[in-house]
């Protein structure tokens, strides 16, 4: 998946109210970013980091630039939550998804469950559908990939939603994509959300499935690379 061009260098001086940063840019220039994460960005956000940005000049945007990548322990570092959706797209429709193969086709963002939800992908086949939930994974500590990196109520709706569709007969996924280099394997975060780690090996206990796929992150593309454990 390509990366827009081009990307502008800075570095970080703060990031604040979750959605917006501070970058000093290589000529000098103080821009605000808006930052595509809405976790707690831990290990991704220290100040001083080297960023970077793409820009948009679409007429009515607050912020033209968009906070893509950070350098972190000397590789980069995807943030944005909205690139893994068509990343893990993009690794099924190339073959690169072992697991995921043999559908005729995939949709995105598909209405289900009983909150008013919205499935990040819907595979379907002649017999059967698969819902892949999609969580994007940066937090990363002795070369175990964490997730999640704050309290997710969100992240708790969506595995309870997948236990449903495993009840109800279809195929339910939970896929995390590790855009960190240093992730060798992935883990619950049960330091930061325990209730989200207890209900993943409830789901995953009863036939939800865990994908995890590290990528390969540079300035010019982000693609997945290879699968890892999932350890509970």
């Amino acid at each position: 998946m390509r990366l827009p061009s081009p990307l502008h260098s800075g570095r970080l001086i703060r990031r604040y109210q979750r959605f917006l940063a501070d970058i000093k840019l290589d000529d000098g220039t103080i821009v605000t970013a808006h930052c595509p994460n809405s976790g707690s960005m831990k290990g991704c956000s220290m100040p001083g980091s080297r960023v970077l940005l793409s820009r948009s000049d679409k007429p009515g945007r607050r912020c033209p630039f968009t906070w893509e990548l950070v350098e972190v322990g000397g590789g980069w570092v995807g943030i944005n939550t909205g690139l893994p959706n068509n990343l893990v797209r993009e690794g099924i429709e190339r073959g690169i998804v072992a697991e995921l193969q043999g559908y005729a086709s995939i949709r995105g963002e598909v209405r289900y469950g009983g909150e008013n939800s919205r499935i990040d992908l819907l595979l379907e086949g002649n017999t059967e559908r698969c819902y892949v939930e999609v969580k994007n994974v940066t937090l990363v500590e002795g070369g175990r990939a964490l997730f999640p990196d704050a309290v997710t109520t969100r992240g708790q709706k969506h595995l309870r939603e997948l236990m449903a569709v495993v009840r109800s007969g279809d195929r339910g996924v939970i896929f995390f994509v590790v855009q960190h280099h240093d992730g060798e394997s992935v883990a619950p975060a049960d330091a930061i959300d325990p209730e989200y780690g207890r209900l993943l090996r409830l789901a995953t206990g009863g036939g939800v499935e865990a994908l995890a796929y590290r990528a390969l992150v540079t300035p010019d593309e982000v693609r997945l690379l290879r699968r890892l454990q999932v350890i509970f």
